[in-house]
């Protein structure tokens, strides 16, 4: 992570290097482990927009995803809601079960067509204290997890909308998880890519304009969107 200094202070300037640091870990085959040492699980396909839990509901389950795309999100009192993350194929989401968590705090939300696998809490607490392999991944996914949100911390207090949607779309891109020149972002309404940046939808269109004239992004009409690396110069560009 580079730094800048601003207000005589030197930040550290957000950038997509939790998908880098996930991509140090070895490939890991949740279902096929799981399967090795007989543990009780469930394999859902969800649609894309299909509710995978809502904020509320029983927290019983921890999940993995296997493959497709999913937003996890809060609702205020009021009605508003905010995206806290985009997660894809290779992460844990609803782990606060294991932390004593009741209820779900947000709501887990398909972007894609998505094939989930659920493990009840008991069963999992059980396999992570016998099995070194899989508590190994799972605090690797939570050291990496635990990253991503102090880079979006940075992101939100010290850069502008145009670098906070360049980092979401490398980030909706997996960038650095793989050695490869462009990336497809799942397909995304510019409304949740609004909720994501903390910025309008009439923004957002500005701005994915803007990239698409540049050359940082291909697409046509409605996404999904290819990213090109050089998107990665609007948010290390001061």
């Amino acid at each position: 992570m580079e730094t800048k200094r601003r207000n005589g202070v030197d930040v550290k300037l957000a950038k997509p290097k939790a998908a880098k640091a996930a991509a140090t870990l070895p490939e890991f085959n949740a279902q096929a482990f799981l399967d090795s040492v007989g543990v009780a699980k469930t394999v859902v396909k969800y649609g894309r927009g299909e509710a995978i839990f809502t904020q509320g509901a029983s927290c019983d389950h921890v999940l993995y995803i296997q493959s497709g795309g999913v937003k996890l999100s809060v609702l205020s009192k009021t009605g508003k809601e905010a995206v806290i993350a985009m997660l894809g194929p290779g992460d844990f989401f609803g782990e606060g079960c294991l932390a004593g968590q009741p209820l779900r705090m947000g709501s887990a939300t398909a972007i894609t067509p998505s094939t989930i696998l659920r493990v009840r809490k008991r069963q999992m607490a059980e396999l992570l204290h016998k099995q070194s392999t899989m508590s190994d991944r799972f605090i690797s996914h939570m050291l990496t997890r635990n990253i991503r949100i102090e880079e979006d911390l940075i992101d939100q207090l010290f850069n502008s909308s145009e670098k906070r949607l360049a980092r979401a779309l490398l980030l909706l891109a997996r960038y650095g998880t793989e050695a490869v020149p462009v990336r497809m972002v799942p397909k995304i309404s510019q409304d949740t890519l609004a909720e994501m940046v903390g910025t309008t939808r009439s923004r957002v269109n500005f701005f994915l304009n803007k990239f698409k004239k540049l050359g940082f992004i291909e697409y046509r009409g409605a996404l999904p969107i290819k990213i090109n690396n050089s998107l990665l110069s609007v948010v290390l560009h001061d």
